[in-house]
């Protein structure tokens, strides 16, 4: 089905708004992907604010030239070229799409390049860049580490209550320190070694 000149304006202008509005933008090949992928890659990617989007190279090219004055050539890849935009986090929708990529072992879909922090990535700055954590998941990783002294002094606290309740005693202050036993012969035998 033939597009006409009117409708390829209309698909360029969102094309434009939509890289403009993207943190980050990931170029991926596919090839021999089925619709059902299509449609579970794009339920994943909307979880975390992306969309992934299949154009004609020539209208990525001209979209990305009016919207970031960013040029690249797509026409050197083979198979169709898509693109990820990631709006809310620069790198989830990256990952979802990199989950892909290595469950299919880039044989359905591979990267080719991306746009990060407006400057383009060639390949293999895209692959680290697709394979580092999500904003999610580095602030669950931070309240996760500044969690563990609070959940440390909270397991003192249950065992001295536990301690006190034990003993008989209504503070911890009355607590009787437990003393260790020490042997007298083991320093004795030290002394004569030495």
């Amino acid at each position: 089905m033939a597009v006409s000149k009117q409708q390829k304006v209309e698909i360029l202008e969102a094309l434009v708004v939509k890289i403009k509005e993207a943190q980050s933008i990931g170029f991926a090949t596919t090839n021999t992907m089925t619709v059902s992928e299509f449609a579970e890659l794009r339920t994943s990617l909307r979880e975390v604010g992306a969309t992934y989007t299949l154009a004609k190279k020539t209208l990525v090219k001209k979209a990305l030239k009016d919207a970031l004055d960013i040029e690249i050539d797509l026409s050197k890849f083979e198979w169709q070229v898509g693109f990820v935009c990631s709006n809310e986090d620069a790198v989830a929708g990256l990952g979802k799409v990199n989950d892909l990529v290595k469950k299919s072992k880039g044989e359905k879909i591979s990267w080719v390049a991306s746009i990060f922090e407006w400057e383009l990535k060639d390949l293999e700055e895209t692959k680290v860049i697709a394979g580092m954590p999500s904003r999610e998941t580095l602030l669950s990783r931070l309240v996760g580490s500044m969690m563990s002294p609070l959940s440390g002094m909270a397991r003192f606290m249950d065992a001295a209550a536990k301690e006190v309740e034990a003993q008989g005693k209504t503070k911890v202050g009355e607590l009787e320190a437990k003393k260790e036993e020490t042997s007298e012969e083991a320093p004795a035998e030290e002394k004569t070694e030495a």
